[in-house]
C-alpha cells in the first residue's frame, strides 16, 4: 500500500554531517505527519524527530536539538533529515515513517507505515 525508501545513510567522522532522505509511495490520500526513528542492536527503536504535514510542527529528541533539521517536500512525498556535528552517539540505523492522523507523534506504536531503514555510522 504504502512504500517508504530512505537513503543518503553512510559512514563519517565525528563533527560531520549527513542527509537522510526518505520517499514516500502508494495510497497517500490525505495530510500526514513524518518522522525519524533510529535503533543500534539489543536496543529498543527510539525517536528522532517528527515533522506534521504544514511542517509548522516539528519535534526532536532532546539528544538531537540544535543539531538536527527535519524538514519535507510535499510535493516530492519527502521528508528529509539534516544531522549536523554528529558523533559517535548517533551511529544507528536510521528509519523514517507515516502517522496516518498528521499527529506529530514520539511514539514507535503511532506510527503506521515503516521503511526499511539506512545505516549511519559515526567514527571517532
Amino acid at each position: 500500500q504504502v512504500q517508504l525508501v530512505e537513503s543518503g545513510g553512510g559512514e563519517v567522522q565525528a563533527g560531520g554531517s549527513l542527509r537522510l532522505s526518505c520517499a514516500a509511495s502508494g495510497r497517500l490520500f490525505s495530510r500526514y505527519a513524518m518522522g525519524w526513528f533510529r535503533q543500534i542492536p539489543g536496543k529498543e527503536r527510539e525517536f528522532v524527530a517528527a515533522i506534521s504535514w504544514s511542517g509548522v510542527r516539528r519535534s526532536y529528541a532532546d539528544s538531537v536539538k540544535g543539531r538536527f533539521t527535519i524538514s519535507r517536500d510535499n510535493a516530492k512525498n519527502t521528508v528529509y533529515l539534516q544531522m549536523n556535528s554528529l558523533n559517535v552517539d548517533d551511529t544507528a540505523v536510521y528509519y523514517c515513517a507515516i502517522e496516518l492522523r498528521d499527529y506529530v507523534q514520539t511514539a514507535v506504536h503511532e506510527y503506521d507505515y515503516w521503511g526499511q531503514g539506512t545505516q549511519v555510522t559515526v567514527s571517532s
